[in-house]
């Protein structure tokens, strides 16, 4: 992908995530990578102000900012860390959810109700004490649990979601915060019913779920379009960016 397109679909995903409410304000971030190069959004801006133009490019390797660029977010540490951790992350989506935020921090850790959090979300999803923003010392810690999961929910702070592409990184982040709010919801009402191993093995195992967990992406290279002779055509302009 180009880097103008990359960053026109940044401003698409950044106006999604205020849409869904997953930030307020000049709160959460968002990123995606270029080879060894980052574009994420720059500090002090809510994301619905952000110009496709002024996502700042980073570098992930040494972290040198592009000349003339904007201050990139005060969480550059956190998206770095992820990049540097695992290549097959594309993008890395912070919110400042509220029910996420409210039940992670009054003493419940986010557990599978439903069937899409396991899909989308895995099994366990870790979660890290309130550590200060925008540190080294919570950059750290992110870097350490982000092997091998989707998400990490930061307590008194958010959640972080990765993903092969902007669409994945997204839906992860809508079922973060989903989760929460039916968790909640189920807290307030009795005591609520989570999703036990045997039915964790059963959903893995349904063909029809582990499609929706694969994206889009990786399973079609091509839009397998049909031409006015009937043959079928592969046109390369159209990228599949979803599930």
């Amino acid at each position: 992908m180009m880097v103008s397109n990359l960053r026109v679909e940044l401003a698409k995903f950044a106006q999604r995530v205020l849409e869904e409410k997953l930030a307020t304000g000049a709160g959460g971030n968002i990123s995606a990578r270029l080879e060894n190069m980052m574009l994420i959004s720059p500090s002090g801006f809510s994301l619905e102000d952000v110009a496709p133009n002024q996502y700042v490019e980073v570098n992930i390797l040494t972290g040198e900012v592009a000349p003339d660029a904007l201050r990139p977010s005060s969480e550059v540490l956190m998206h770095l860390a992820c990049y540097r951790q695992r290549p097959d992350i594309r993008a890395v989506i912070h919110t400042h959810a509220p029910y996420t935020i409210a039940l992670t921090s009054s003493g419940h850790n986010l557990k599978p109700m439903f069937a899409d959090s396991i899909i989308y979300l895995g099994r366990h999803v870790p979660h890290i004490d309130y550590i200060t923003v925008t540190t080294p010392e919570l950059a750290a810690e992110v870097e350490n649990l982000i092997t091998g999961c989707a998400c990490v929910i930061l307590r008194n702070h958010g959640a972080i979601t990765v993903g092969e592409n902007l669409t994945q990184a997204f839906w992860r982040a809508c079922t973060v915060e989903e989760s929460a709010r039916i968790q909640s919801l189920a807290t307030l009402i009795g005591p609520p019913r989570f999703l036990d191993a045997a039915e964790a093995d059963r959903l893995e195992s349904l063909a029809g779920e582990q499609y929706r967990r694969q994206p889009v992406a990786r399973m079609k290279e091509f839009q397998v379009l049909v031409g006015g002779d009937g043959k079928e055509k592969n046109d390369p302009s159209i990228q599949l960016l979803g599930f």
